[in-house]
């Protein structure tokens, strides 16, 4: 399976998990819209996986939480390129907070990027997937999106919501031949991990270490962080797989930290 020639649009792909992702389609020849909050970062790896090939990248501007961007960084790939096969709702955040502390306007921020994100990015790229028959739209849910954790309504909620939503997607899109997937890592070194760990040390009175050890890997069988690397294959089995048999299904990718 390959993505040559396949045009993907994937969200908050300037560093981390999404530029992991959008590197892996890059190497299976896919060209790749990185859009980001940060365009200038945005562009410098669009910049340096177009150099690697053999599929090409661009950079674009998006807010994923206004409706107006979104719908101006889809126009601007079609534009461009003439579709969207791809899309990878990956954009997010991480607030820490316990509920009864749980400022309203961060709750609402942390929602807004989750799930408004993959509504409206959804909503954008769906006509085009429908006129040319096939798409596929990948989510990036969590292990939260089947668990919870003290500390993480907010996003333990929107979590969840998108497993939701991509059912929806996939019993709506079917005869247009569109799937949806999750993907549900466990904890991966990225900054928005790194950020946790000082953060959850405050909140729960222990050390960052414990926090890695007993709250972060705790739970696996070995002790290991999930890596970029092992989400940007998951993601591109579900954007690569030729039928409809796996729509609507989410994959836990955490080193045993959940099991289902």
């Amino acid at each position: 399976m390959n993505l040559n020639g396949k045009i993907c649009i994937i969200t908050g792909a300037a560093r981390g998990i999404g530029a992991a992702i959008a590197r892996r389609y890059v190497q299976s020849g896919a060209r790749v819209a990185i859009a980001d909050l940060n365009l200038e970062a945005a562009e410098r790896t669009a910049a340096e996986l177009t150099e690697m090939g053999p599929g090409e990248a661009i950079g674009i501007e998006m807010n994923v939480t206004s409706e107006e961007a979104v719908n101006a960084g889809v126009q601007a790939v079609v534009d461009r390129w003439g579709g969207v096969d791809v899309l990878v709702s990956n954009a997010g955040i991480q607030i820490v907070h316990e509920l009864e502390n749980f400022p309203f306007a961060e709750w609402k921020k942390l929602l807004s990027i989750h799930l408004d994100g993959a509504f409206l990015t959804s909503k954008a790229c769906l006509p085009h997937m429908c006129r040319a028959g096939s798409g596929a739209i990948i989510f990036m849910g969590s292990v939260h999106s089947k668990e919870a954790s003290p500390l993480k309504s907010a996003y333990v909620t929107a979590k969840h919501g998108l497993l939701g939503l991509a059912r929806v997607i996939a019993k709506e899109g079917a005869a247009h031949g569109v799937r949806a997937n999750v993907i549900c890592p466990g904890f991966v070194k990225t900054p928005l991990v790194e950020k946790q760990i000082p953060e959850q040390a405050a909140e729960l009175g222990i050390s960052e270490q414990e926090v890695i050890n007993n709250i972060m890997l705790g739970g696996t069988v070995d002790h290991q962080f999930t890596t970029v690397e092992d989400v940007a294959e998951i993601a591109h089995v579900f954007a690569a797989f030729p039928t409809n048999a796996l729509t609507g299904q989410s994959l836990v990718v955490s080193h045993g930290w959940f099991m289902e």
